[in-house]
């Protein structure tokens, strides 16, 4: 006895996705007018990483405790707190924004700390970073994802055709730019963290609609008569089980994350199911529909089929 294969998707969906993408670009515009208003108006809530605050790196002799460790610190009223563990589970990392006033408030805030933690940690190092490296970290972040996004585009352009390398950057920056618009409306902490979130959203992005793509270009070779609209429409057909198969787990596991994964890991998870879902969307209704606008692709000749 055979297991059938899982459809969530009919796989003879005639679904025209094309006649619908006049739509898709009028939500694309207003989620984009949205994150330019946003990041206009409110501006992006900039985290520790960026902003400049105090890091203390501390060990204990013993397993540390990070909910009752962070719910203490919380409590001191010094401005936002985050706890990162690292290396063994007795070690941490504090981070606090920079306080009001000069050297003296920033000592303060530490002994603060310390007293609250007591000395059963060994405070390995105490830095106090400046705004000036936050600033560099920003501009670095933001130049490792423009590369990262570039570099991707360029990939899908010499494997496929320039054609495909510039629908998918467009649809990639669209992804991105729509999720560091979640963190301005919100007003979510801009940070490493989320700079990570982006990275990781351009990469998933890209393999969601190298899929649609790559599924395209081999029905150009078998239908060279064929309307571009109706080879883009098949193709999206094809792949859908399989573009919200993937979506769908994804969001499973991401789901947990976002309503109890607490405070900490608020910023990274939101973020990606917010880009999921958006990328999602680019890839079967934006991606594919900006083929339509550009020079004529190559029908190339398909591989001959091998004699026996």
């Amino acid at each position: 006895m055979f297991l059938r294969p899982l459809h969530i998707i009919p796989p003879d969906t005639k679904i025209d996705f094309v006649a619908k993408r006049w739509w898709a670009f009028s939500v694309t515009i207003i989620l984009v007018l949205i994150t330019v208003i946003a990041l206009c108006v409110k501006g992006l809530n900039l985290g520790i990483d960026f902003k400049g605050g105090i890091l203390i790196d501390a060990r204990s002799a013993q397993a540390i405790d990070m909910g009752a460790l962070r719910e203490e610190l919380g409590k001191l009223n010094l401005g936002e707190v985050e706890l990162q563990q690292f290396g063994g589970p007795n070690e941490v990392l504090v981070r606090m924004q920079k306080q009001e006033g000069a050297d003296q408030a920033q000592m303060k805030a530490i002994e603060i700390v310390r007293a609250t933690m007591g000395d059963t940690y060994d405070y390995r190092s105490i830095q106090v970073v400046g705004p000036t490296v936050g600033k560099e970290l920003l501009h670095a972040g933001i130049l490792a994802t423009i590369l990262a996004m570039l570099a991707i585009s360029l990939y899908v352009g010499l494997r496929f055709e320039w054609q495909f390398g510039l629908a998918a950057l467009i649809a990639t920056f669209h992804d991105v730019l729509t999720t560091v618009g979640l963190y301005a409306v919100l007003q979510l902490d801009f940070n490493l963290t989320a700079v990570a979130a982006l990275l990781t959203l351009a990469g998933y992005s890209i393999n969601d609609t190298v899929v649609v793509f790559d599924r395209i270009r081999e029905t150009l070779r078998r239908q060279k008569a064929t309307d571009l609209r109706v080879i883009i429409n098949d193709s999206v057909n094809q792949t859908l089980s399989r573009t919200t198969m993937t979506a769908g787990t994804t969001l499973l596991a991401l789901l947990p994350l976002v309503f109890m994964g607490g405070p900490t890991l608020i910023n990274f998870s939101a973020a990606l199911t917010w880009g999921i879902l958006v990328g999602t969307y680019s890839s079967i209704y934006v991606a594919a529909a900006l083929l339509l606008y550009m020079p004529p692709l190559r029908r190339m000749e398909a591989a001959p089929t091998p004699k026996a």
